[in-house]
């Protein structure tokens, strides 16, 4: 969106989330949009997304519902800042001696503990790329384990979209598993069970395959609530290192543009 002189024209959200002023809405003394995502974060805490509302936000701060309105048009805009709110800051910057692998998965452990800090950021449709401060620090965190590494550009934004793609699915699933989880449950238990479950339920005639792990022990040997994000991890990341080999085969002379799809960490 360009104005009359071709200036590309932000969005009041983004605007204001960059600190940057927005023409003719002048602030309402004694509120502050740091004070209205923190208190919208605060109901999402307590109650899940869907417990927010414009209104119900207004409510917490003792303001009127249009009183918000000067500082955020509607509620998508305000679960935009919210969701950049619940990132934080990206992971410390690369330490001393980090390999790219190293930085990878430093950046994926951190992004993983935001989210179980914030499940509710997981019910949140993706619908824009990261275009808020915390975002955009979080990819350029990023894409800066990746600078030694002669992959191309756009192969790390691939990279990028690979590696938060798992985080999110495994936190999506993770979070699932917790809401079953009783009082006097742990995951171990669910799984224990599931296993007694197919074993009543299937031939191992017809079900070889599930009958070999559920011989194995498969469902009752870890009581690791990591490994499986470890598991995860590690193979993502084998596949972006024999990436890394061939292009380290490369000769100098290769095309490094090359043409290939790209993706961008996923808003929200």
């Amino acid at each position: 969106m360009s104005d009359s002189d071709g200036q590309l024209q932000l969005p009041d959200v983004l605007a204001r989330a960059w600190g940057l002023p927005v023409p003719g809405k002048g602030p309402r003394p004694g509120l502050a949009l740091d004070r209205i995502v923190d208190a919208a974060v605060e109901l999402a805490a307590d109650e899940g997304i869907k417990g927010v509302s414009m209104s119900r936000v207004a409510e917490r701060l003792g303001v009127s519902t249009m009183g918000l309105y000067r500082y955020v048009a509607s509620k998508d805009d305000l679960v935009l800042l919210m969701v950049d709110a619940a990132w934080g800051p990206p992971p410390a910057q690369r330490r001393q001696g980090e390999t790219w692998r190293q930085g990878l998965e430093r950046w994926a452990w951190t992004q993983r503990e935001r989210l179980n800090a914030h499940p509710w950021v997981l019910a949140i449709p993706i619908s824009a790329l990261p275009s808020t401060p915390n975002e955009v620090g979080w990819l350029e965190d990023g894409l800066a384990t990746m600078a030694d590494t002669r992959l191309r550009p756009q192969e790390k934004i691939s990279v990028i979209l690979l590696v938060s793609g798992y985080v999110r699915n495994e936190a999506s699933l993770m979070a699932g598993l917790a809401t079953a989880l009783s009082t006097d449950q742990t995951m171990r238990t669910i799984m224990t069970e599931y296993g007694r479950i197919l074993r009543r339920v299937t031939d191992p005639a017809r079900f070889p395959a599930v009958h070999e792990v559920l011989r194995a022990g498969a469902f009752e040997d870890d009581d690791d609530p990591d490994a499986e994000f470890v598991f995860g991890l590690e193979r993502v990341l084998d596949g972006v290192e024999a990436l890394v080999r061939a292009r380290e085969d490369d000769g100098p002379d290769d095309d490094e543009t090359g043409d290939q799809s790209a993706g961008l960490i996923p808003s929200g």
